[in-house]
């Protein structure tokens, strides 16, 4: 009696997992930096794969580990690219990134899912798995993810915000042993966050606008496809979607920039996250750049060149070693 063809193997059929993945080949797009541009950090059905650009310092012989920079890019959720870091800084040579690593950073710049593909928390979830992905891989990287900071613009940087104080309160539960999972991800250490001109609270945007700019019964604005409903016909989800509401004490340090002449996002969203951040306990910076419009437009070249000072002076402060 013969047998019939044997079934087919179906877990030939599950993705790779991206930590085994082989890393992209090296570049050096500037003196000192190497480029690793597009790797893959996360494989999920029915989703596009999801890439990283990776801008590493070039390794010293006996030298530590750099820390870690993860920048999230703007394009109100909705458009963007993983490696724009916003028009102003676009044109410089050697670009925000490459100035990073020759500084002595590792910057990481991941894609996200973006509201046309899938509706928040996946786009926390998925920088999330980058910064799981980063630690997984920081040996072979030769970067040290005990000193990881955020950075994020516009779009990005309320994403940056809302994943530092997300990480921060899943390590806590992570380390109660009455709550904690039976195994919880590894992940890297975030160490500080930076937001440039960010929405903060998308529960009272409305409120901080001046009358007629901002509906938010609108069903099409960049906050409503982000959510899936208006905010006002889903406040709930508008208030969890808002880093203000996930403060805790505990957090880390956070530096806010914004302009004082911000047309699009308004400058009391930034004031509402440092009040916020300030009330928990958590040391933060609140700069308001004069005349500073969204994407730093109004701003001379110089002032622009001094945020992006003051950020790389907050990265520094954030992921020196103890004694340093």
């Amino acid at each position: 009696m013969t047998s019939g063809p044997a079934p087919f193997p179906r877990h030939l059929l599950a993705p790779e997992d991206p930590v085994s993945l082989p890393l992209p080949p090296v570049s050096h797009p500037a003196p000192g930096v190497r480029l690793l541009r597009g790797a893959v950090y996360a494989l999920r059905e029915g989703a596009r794969p999801l890439a990283v650009d990776l801008w590493l310092p070039l390794p010293e012989e006996g030298g530590e580990a750099p820390p870690v920079v993860v920048f999230v890019h703007g394009g109100g959720w909705r458009t963007g690219r993983r490696d724009d870091p916003g028009p102003r800084l676009r044109a410089w040579r050697p670009g925000p990134f490459a100035r990073l690593a020759q500084a002595g950073f590792a910057v990481a710049c991941p894609d996200y899912r973006l509201s046309g593909e899938a509706l928040h928390p996946a786009q926390t979830d998925d920088l999330a798995e980058a910064l799981a992905w980063l630690h997984a891989r920081a040996r072979e990287l030769c970067v040290d993810t005990g000193r990881t900071v955020l950075w994020g613009e516009s779009a990005g940087g309320h994403l940056a915000a809302l994943t530092t104080l997300d990480h921060h309160l899943r390590r806590d539960e992570a380390h109660a042993p009455a709550t904690a999972p039976a195994t919880a991800p590894a992940s890297a250490t975030v160490t500080g966050c930076v937001t440039w001109y960010a929405p903060t609270d998308v529960e009272h945007l409305a409120e901080d606008c001046p009358p007629g700019r901002y509906d938010p019964r609108d069903p099409g604005t960049p906050e409503a496809l982000l959510l899936g409903a208006a905010p006002a016909d889903a406040p709930g989800r508008a208030r969890a979607a808002g880093p203000v509401a996930r403060v805790t004490p505990g957090a880390p340090p956070f530096l806010v920039l914004h302009g004082t002449d911000d047309a699009l996002i308004p400058v009391r969203q930034a004031v509402r996250l440092a009040d916020a951040l300030r009330g928990a306990g958590v040391e933060v910076e609140l700069r308001l750049v004069e005349r500073g419009d969204h994407l730093w437009v109004g701003l001379s070249d110089g002032e622009v060149e001094e945020c992006f000072l003051r950020t790389l002076a907050f990265f520094r402060a954030r992921t020196a070693r103890p004694g340093n």
